[in-house]
């Protein structure tokens, strides 16, 4: 049986799966994804990463025939090289940036209008990352011959064909205009669109392992490589070959994408976490974007335990409540930003945390859900959707809606291996879907809507 391999990097963990051409997950092996503290910067350490990857590869290559290699990964990061490799390592988005940068960014740099995407403090967008280098770096700025998105970076070390991709360079880059589908201005005048390669499509094969890798790592020879995808809109695509395109859909993990298709994209409100998406076809979605994972994690504490229904309705009773935000950014409530705080009695133990954390969390993604105009039917996958509880609260939240959950864990590495089977002109896949039964919580509705005055939600002014 013919087998995708699937590197997968997520800004916390890297994943190597073996995947059937429909996506079924045959195995997994993980390591952790560490950054460096600098000199010159926070950045990932794509060396020892590719030595993971060769070595995994090479591990996986004994127990299945590899047909296809793709990558998928975070956004708004790329590696500016030449012939040989990294001109400079690959900056972590959360690098601290120079006191300089902010202030040039504003001056130079587009806004919303353009790229459907706010301008973040520090290194949050890879144009000001470019900026970043081109000013602090600029011989070695100017050695680079290209630059390339992350899941592409993997392609071309692999196999030498340097390419990108549109949902790499959509992804909150600031590199490209979704609505115009061209560069933005600061790509043009800085002259940068001369180190993006030539665009391809997330499916297409670019060629096959360099021999060198074949033979040193026991890799098949044919071992196709195929372009690679952003994470998130690879997990999109498992929707949308399953015929789910039309449905919104929260995407979970440290980041929340909330996808809501047909939406205009003059509906994008910039100061509530709302940017311009691209899926693998180049059409543009309105999207929400916070990181609600994260946020989770830092309400929970370092040790949940499972919550129950009878957690969140303690919490309820007594009145306590989580507020925004517990992130570096505003997400989704403007001037919010790292102002987290709990309000009433302090939660029982792990459990009664792990409960302020999902009541947080449902609160926040049925935010989301308003911005979006997202009526009807919604699907969560992801890190979230494990969570049994998250799913009838928010399906008790949104009680108009039809909540589903995949139980799928792997979705953008699932995503990402039916890219082999749609580069074979099969296009369509299945994913299994649960209906959530919404939880009976007595006050619910008037907590929530407590909750929503508090945190300025949408349409409510805060206190």
């Amino acid at each position: 049986m013919s087998v995708v391999a699937v590197l997968d990097v997520g800004k916390t963990n890297l994943k190597l799966l073996a995947a059937t051409p429909e996506g079924a997950v045959l195995e997994a092996v993980r390591t952790r994804n560490l950054s460096r503290p600098g000199p010159p910067y926070l950045h990932v350490d794509l060396a020892a990463m590719e030595a993971w990857l060769l070595g995994a590869l090479g591990d996986l290559a004994r127990r299945h025939r590899l047909a296809a290699f793709v990558a998928t990964g975070y956004g708004t990061s790329g590696v500016l090289v030449d012939d040989d490799g990294p001109v400079l390592p690959m900056m972590d988005y959360e690098a601290a940036a120079p006191g300089w940068l902010d202030d040039a960014y504003a001056a130079e740099g587009p806004g919303f209008a353009e790229t459907g995407c706010l301008v973040d403090p520090g290194a949050h967008r890879l144009a000001k990352q470019m900026l970043w280098l081109e000013r602090d770096f600029p011989d070695d700025f100017a050695r680079a011959r290209w630059l390339l998105t992350l899941p592409q970076y993997f392609a071309w070390r692999l196999g030498g064909v340097p390419a990108s991709e549109i949902t790499t360079l959509a992804a909150q880059t600031h590199l490209w205009n979704p609505a115009a589908a061209g560069f933005t201005g600061i790509v043009r005048r800085r002259g940068w669109d001369r180190l993006i390669p030539p665009r391809r499509n997330a499916w297409d094969v670019l060629g096959t392992i360099r021999p060198d890798l074949a033979a040193a790592h026991g890799l098949p020879p044919d071992l196709a490589l195929l372009c690679g995808v952003h994470d998130s809109n690879a997990n999109y695509h498992r929707f949308l070959a399953a015929g789910l395109g039309d449905v919104p859909l929260l995407s979970t993990g440290t980041w929340i994408i909330g996808f809501r298709p047909g939406l205009p994209l003059d509906r994008l409100e910039s100061r509530r976490g709302m940017v311009a998406n691209v899926d693998v076809d180049g059409r543009p979605i309105g999207c929400t974007l916070h990181m609600g994972g994260r946020e989770w994690e830092r309400i929970a504490g370092p040790d949940p335990a499972e919550a129950m229904p009878a957690d969140l309705a303690t919490l309820i009773a007594a009145g306590t409540m989580a507020l925004p935000s517990f992130a570096e950014g505003d997400g989704l409530f403007p001037g919010r930003a790292g102002r987290g705080e709990i309000i009433g009695p302090a939660p029982s133990g792990p459990a009664g945390r792990a409960a302020l954390a999902t009541l947080y969390t449902a609160l926040s993604c049925a935010t989301a859900l308003d911005l979006l105009e997202a009526r009807g039917r919604v699907i969560v996958d992801g890190g979230v959707a494990a969570n049994p509880i998250f799913a009838p609260l928010l399906a008790a939240l949104r009680p108009g809606d039809r909540v589903e959950t995949s139980a799928e864990s792997d979705g953008s590495a699932i995503g990402a291996a039916l890219l082999w089977a749609r580069s074979r002109g099969h296009a369509t896949a299945r994913v299994p879907l649960l209906p959530a039964v919404p939880l009976a919580l007595p006050g619910l509705a008037a907590y929530a809507e407590r909750w929503r005055t508090l945190a300025g939600a949408p349409g409510v002014a805060a206190l």
